[in-house]
């Protein structure tokens, strides 16, 4: 492979703001493994975020970057999974797997597709320290007609549009909104763009923590809901909590400590059969190796209110953030019920730009 931008390349990043800024190129936030692909003829170099490879995850993608993509070229897009008209990304991280013959087979009974917003090199010149808006429409030209599963992601410029897709597309399980100033180069591994993403609110029961690497001092808080038959179910973490919150958190969850855990909701946690049965912690996962997975059980008496950006099934997508305690509610008044539903929007409508 010989190309004017040569792999690995970390991708141009965002960071959190409160609102849609004006005067910029809008996006669509996809929810899916961030990537660049590199081609050069027949030669094909599918990197993840971290610069490692993906090529052997997605051999369907692979032979469409071939079919579909200029014939020497980097670009910077997502692959995604679409099941039942939105994004899945627990279907996506199933391809993550050591198994060629089962990789090959969700390829075939799960195809991924790979969404482009970006275009770094074309040919034998590196678009890198070409303006945003100039690299878009190059990226447009080359794309003009593309088939799936390569879809050109829709792009605006126009603000009142952006908000509207923030509100529609997230029924298609998508993130929020990118925004990207119109004279900015690709600047790899850095922060630069900006995104916006939907912020909800929950009360969770704070059933259990985990230590955090530095030492005795919490790490994450284990969050449940109630399920309609009253089993208590994880739905994920609360953590980004500062040094000295951790400290205070182990004194003031002290009483709470179960030890050893029998009665606890979650006491079979170790059992990998009692994960099939609903959602405990410490599920065994090819993402969490040889990870410690053990937490602190604590009863299930104390609510806190969480914000999070949008649920995938029936646990939080990402990481939820911790706004307050609510001794005044009580566990058995957190269930599902509670948590908005967006409204349904087809996927394809969305990667069709219709």
């Amino acid at each position: 492979m010989d190309l004017p931008v040569m792999p690995p390349v970390k991708p141009m990043l965002a960071k959190s703001v409160k609102s849609i800024p004006p005067g910029m190129q809008y996006e669509a936030k996809w929810d899916g493994f961030r990537a660049l692909v590199h081609r050069d003829g027949a030669e094909v170099v599918i990197g993840s975020r971290t610069g490692k490879p993906l090529t052997r995850y997605f051999p369907e993608l692979v032979d469409a970057v071939r079919e579909r993509l200029p014939e020497r070229c980097v670009v910077d897009g997502e692959i995604v999974i679409a099941h039942q008209g939105r994004l899945d990304f627990d279907r996506l991280t199933e391809r993550i797997h050591p198994a060629d013959s089962r990789v090959r087979m969700l390829a075939e009974r799960t195809p991924a597709r790979f969404v482009a917003f970006d275009l770094l090199a074309l040919d034998d010149a590196s678009l890198m320290g070409v303006p945003m808006v100039e690299r878009r429409a190059e990226l447009e030209r080359v794309l003009a007609g593309v088939l799936p599963p390569v879809h050109l992601a829709p792009a605006t410029t126009d603000r009142e549009l952006a908000g509207d897709w923030f509100e529609r597309y997230e029924g298609a399980g998508l993130d929020g909104i990118v925004a990207k100033p119109l004279d900015l180069a690709y600047r790899p591994d850095a922060r630069v763009m900006y995104k916006v993403k939907h912020e909800r609110t929950a009360d969770v029961v704070v059933a259990g923590y985990r230590f955090h690497k530095s030492g005795p001092v919490v790490g994450s808080l284990l969050l449940g809901l109630y399920d309609a038959e009253g089993g208590l179910q994880h739905v994920g973490v609360s953590a980004a909590f500062t040094a000295r919150r951790r400290e205070e958190l182990v004194q003031e969850l002290e009483p709470l400590v179960m030890d050893p855990p029998d009665g606890h909701p979650w006491a079979s946690w170790a059992d990998a059969a009692a994960h099939e049965a609903g959602r405990l912690p410490g599920a065994p996962s090819r993402w969490s190796g040889k990870k410690d997975l053990s937490w602190v059980a604590l009863r299930p008496e104390r609510v806190c209110e969480v914000a999070y950006d949008h649920m995938e099934g029936d646990r939080f997508r990402h990481t939820a953030q911790f706004r307050r305690w609510r001794p005044d509610r009580t566990p058995e008044s957190c269930g599902y019920a509670q948590l908005e539903e967006p409204v349904s929007y087809d996927l394809e409508a969305v990667l069709s730009g219709r």
